[in-house]
């Protein structure tokens, strides 16, 4: 267990050092981590969660712990670009009116030229009437995500939502995903009823050829598994909204990560 909690913590220390952020302040991050999974996952049934008693389960000094129990922490909330954009790309890439017969995405003429006709401005609206769709626009032809064509149709470069690096809505993934896959492998790790999917294929002594090979397999078979679940997640929510028990959430997602074995100490024979 010890060797496997020091091989999930190295990139995460390659991660934070590089953004400056040193081990004390972490080290207090986790402290307060800690006592706020004790006192919301670890209770005692018809007694008070006492300070004596977080202190024994974590190791955290009852002191801290007083002061901690009364700070407020903030949850991860998904900036409104983060939100806006992954919704607007599920629709785009989803919903019959804006795909051709072949699935793909259709360019989207940027304003209408009679009523009722799909364009890029009706899609924005769909979802959200607060934030003009040339606002929008213009952020997306920054980050890359569409372009304009010369017919003045907004063409999308991505199937998915691809935030800037050093984001807010970078960081909101970051956060989530991680969050996500590591809670799917601790419920099966703690014998949890029903476990859930967590699966991968790993391969080494493999070319530099090759792995550009897989790399571009997965992704190709990656999107389209996405795109599958996002449609019928997607009819499914609309289904379910508003039903009693409507409370769940799920995430699906996949990776893919390489690294030369030569220039790392902890590879492997297998």
């Amino acid at each position: 267990m010890l060797a496997a909690l020091r091989r999930i913590f190295r990139p995460l220390a390659r991660f934070l050092i590089s953004r400056s952020l040193p081990y004390p302040f972490v080290s207090n991050l986790l402290r307060a981590v800690y006592v706020q999974v004790a006192l919301e996952e670890f209770p005692v049934q018809g007694k008070p969660q006492t300070d004596s008693r977080i202190t024994l389960l974590t190791g955290v000094h009852r002191k801290d712990v007083k002061r901690l129990r009364e700070e407020r922490h903030p949850g991860l909330r998904p900036p409104r670009a983060a939100s806006l954009g992954s919704q607007l790309i599920a629709r785009w890439t989803t919903l019959a009116q804006y795909v051709d017969t072949k699935g793909k995405p259709k360019p989207l003429p940027r304003l209408p030229t009679s009523k009722n006709e799909i364009t890029f401005e009706s899609l924005v609206r769909s979802i959200n009437t607060d934030i003009r769709p040339r606002v929008v626009l213009d952020e997306w032809l920054r980050l890359g995500i569409a372009h304009l064509d010369a017919d003045d149709r907004v063409v999308l470069n991505t199937e998915a939502f691809v935030p800037r690096e050093g984001s807010d809505e970078m960081a909101y993934y970051f956060g989530s995903n991680l969050h996500d896959h590591v809670a799917a492998a601790v419920h099966n790790m703690l014998g949890e009823p029903t476990p859930l999917l967590e699966r991968s294929v790993s391969y080494n002594n493999l070319s530099p050829e090759a792995v550009a090979e897989l790399h571009h397999m997965a992704k190709q078979h990656g999107m389209e598994v996405l795109k599958e679940l996002n449609a019928r997640a997607m009819k499914l929510q609309e289904r379910d909204s508003g039903r009693p028990g409507a409370s769940q959430r799920m995430t699906f997602g996949v990776y893919f990560f390489c690294e030369d074995e030569g220039s790392s100490e902890e590879g492997s024979d297998e």
